[in-house]
């Protein structure tokens, strides 16, 4: 019988046992690479999130549309792709994307070539990125050559690509590139490079820029000439490569010698003008849109004129010494003013050592020129410029019981004389007992609505008092464009305007932001206005700013405050108002090499700045209003002559009064003049 066999256990064959880890282990690292994948694709931006802006330089402009500087972190100028030529768009597409109309985002033969590049030579040698990518990047991300940035970079383009048009897409490209030297975008790179706007360049000088975006240090042609020219030689084959350019453009293009724009040092034109409209532009737009959002500020500036102000302060400045904290001592400040529409023509506010403007932010004494306030209101309250005053010794009783003297700056006294005398010569006795007249509420009434409002009217130590109002010695002081602008009420017959320095704020499509007009008030009559200014006339022609005669209709007041520590002139013609000051930013008397300065210093600043400022404009005068009338008078007593008085010539002059105003009685110095008993014969 044979013997049965024995059966064994079947096994599992060891295949199976594989296949079931690896079925295992893919599923954890599938399902692990999904997860990953699906917090990448999860990761990317909305399409709300993406938003093609970028910073643009804000321009500043003067009156006559002239350039006074750009403000900016990122020097960028934008410009609208339909103004770019198509070589231009051409040769940043051949060089930089030439799928750049095929793919969505993301040049995967590129990408994949860049890899094995790098892969090759053990570094990140090329990127492999699209135009797109590169707007991703630049906008978005950081420049760090991570893996992780460039993923998200891959996200970011497809989302951009997604949200807009190719067009909108290369703008911002074309806008957004740097090209070397501070410039970025093609319109600042045109500028830098060929003096040029970007709409107007050549192929050549395109295919230049162009090759430029990928290495500006090393492709610039200012850094770089040859290598420069065999970069934009580079970049016109590859255009004619891709058939972007004919043959003959080509070789004439490549035959073309490069030209490049000599660089200029950047040049902040009107600094402290700048730095005074930036206060009230920031605070009305804030600072990132001021420096990065590409506003058009329209000013009333003068170029030509603020160039005529720097050159004349510069000159007429003492020369001095230079203080503790390097700065030049004395420094100075001229503001000028239309005074018809109170825009501000030129601003100086120092030596440009430092940003303080003296112009504006200065308050000092501003000596004798607080004079023109207290005459005026003497004017409109019914004084004429016959009325006899003595300039003699007297003592006033002040509030705090002491006694005080009023003192000329010359140590004599003249006696009587009219008020036309009294200014012209800048007598302080007779100023003191006008404003002693009218009040001190009074004075500073009129200075005020003519436009100072730095007077301190309360506490211990205030502004009501004789020497303040009649000699400048202000509690806080007067800034230049007070002056300025109070003297302007004169110069356009009574009726105050209130500076202004910007006339329209634009974004960078041309919408208008803003739009100012002067606000003018009627503040005191034409009759007064004109009385004052021929007074100050009579100040430029034979009184004490006789250096300031400019050879057309002038009239202005000379200031020197108490110990020679402020020297003032403040002038004007119908057309423009100019203020000068000049001292120590400390106050001490001005005495340099043994020398005293002072007002009479200051007259041949603004004679200087005046005649080069208006060289271009016809002479015209202060126009006479109707109210005005004229008599001749006795100039020591301030009544009338007859046609027959025998005083010799010169005690007898015209004088203009208000109707209504004018002397009604002769003088009794007429009275023996032999004529006089003969009325029949007159």
């Amino acid at each position: 019988m044979s013997k049965k066999s024995k059966k064994l256990p079947k096994k599992k064959p060891r295949s199976r046992i594989k296949i079931w880890i690896f079925v295992i282990i893919f599923s954890i690292l599938f399902g692990g690479a999904l997860g990953v994948l699906t917090a990448y694709v999860g990761s990317a931006p909305s399409l709300d999130q993406v938003n093609l802006t970028q910073q643009y330089s804000t321009h500043i402009y003067d009156i006559n549309g002239q350039l006074i500087t750009d403000l900016y972190r990122e020097n960028r100028v934008p410009i609208a792709i339909e103004l770019l030529p198509d070589h231009l768009k051409n040769a940043v597409i051949a060089i930089e994307d030439d799928k750049f109309y095929q793919h969505h985002g993301i040049d995967f033969i590129a990408f994949g070539r860049a890899i094995l590049v790098n892969l090759r030579e053990g570094r990140f040698a090329q990127g492999g990125g699209t135009i797109t990518m590169q707007v991703a990047r630049n906008l978005f991300l950081t420049q760090d050559k991570l893996i992780s940035r460039k993923l998200q970079e891959f996200l970011w383009a497809v989302q951009i690509e997604r949200k807009y048009s190719k067009q909108e897409i290369l703008e911002t490209y074309l806008n957004m590139v740097h090209l070397g030297h501070g410039a970025n975008g093609v319109e600042a790179g045109a500028q830098l490079y060929f003096g040029k706007s970007a709409k107007d360049l050549s192929l050549a000088e395109a295919a230049l820029l162009a090759g430029i975006i990928r290495w500006p240090a090393r492709y610039s042609p200012h850094n770089n000439p040859d290598v420069a020219l065999e970069r934009r030689n580079f970049v016109l084959k590859r255009m004619f490569d891709l058939e972007l350019i004919t043959e003959s453009e080509y070789t004439a293009a490549r035959a073309e010698p490069i030209e490049v724009a000599e660089r200029k040092a950047r040049n902040v034109n009107a600094p402290y003008f700048v730095d005074y409209i930036l206060d009230d532009l920031i605070e009305r737009y804030g600072e990132e849109r001021v420096f990065g959002g590409g506003l058009r500020i329209y000013t009333t500036l003068d170029l030509n004129m603020q160039k005529a102000a720097e050159q004349a302060l510069a000159n007429g400045l003492p020369k001095g010494y230079v203080d503790s904290n390097g700065l030049t001592q004395p420094q100075g400040a001229l503001i000028a003013i239309d005074p018809r529409s109170g825009h501000i023509r030129a601003m100086v506010g120092g030596r440009g050592e430092d940003k303080f403007n003296r112009a504006v932010q200065a308050y000092r004494g501003p000596g004798s020129a607080i004079k023109v306030f207290a005459y005026t209101a003497a004017i409109d309250k019914g004084i004429t410029a016959a009325d006899i005053y003595v300039d003699e010794p007297v003592e006033y009783v002040l509030a705090s019981g002491e006694t005080w003297s009023p003192r000329n700056y010359y140590p004599v006294f003249d006696g009587e004389m009219t008020i036309r005398e009294a200014i012209e010569r800048s007598i302080n006795t007779i100023a003191v007992a006008v404003v002693n007249q009218l009040g001190y509420n009074t004075v500073i009434e009129y200075g005020k609505k003519m436009g100072i409002t730095s007077f301190v009217e309360s506490g211990r130590v205030n502004d009501l008092g004789l020497s303040p109002l009649a000699l400048g010695g202000l509690t806080k002081g007067v800034s230049p464009l007070e002056m300025a602008s109070a003297y302007g009420v004169l110069a356009n017959n009574g009726i105050r305007v209130e500076p202004i320095a910007i006339l329209k704020v634009t974004d960078y499509h041309g919408k208008v932001l803003e739009e100012n007009t002067p606000r003018k008030e009627v503040v005191l009559t034409e009759e007064t206005s004109y009385i004052m200014t021929d007074l100050l006339r009579g100040v430029i022609e034979r009184g004490t700013a006789q250096s300031a005669k400019i050879n057309r209709p002038a009239a202005g007041k000379t200031g020197t405050h108490q110990d020679n520590r402020d020297a003032w002139f403040v002038g004007y013609t119908p057309e423009l108002v100019a203020a000068v000051w000049f001292g120590e930013d400390i106050p001490k008397a001005m005495v340099y090499q043994g020398v005293q300065y002072g007002s009479w210093n200051a007259t041949p600043i603004w004679k200087a700045f005046m005649v080069e400022a208006l060289k271009n404009t016809p002479i015209s005068d202060f126009k006479r209003p109707n109210g005005i009338v004229e008599v001749e008078i006795d100039i020591k007593t301030g009544l009338l002559v007859p046609e027959n008085c025998t005083l010799p010539r010169d005690e007898i002059r015209t004088e203009i009064f208000i109707r209504g105003t004018e002397p009604t009685e002769y003088s009794p110095r007429c009275s023996s003049s032999p004529w006089n008993f003969f009325p029949l014969f007159r």
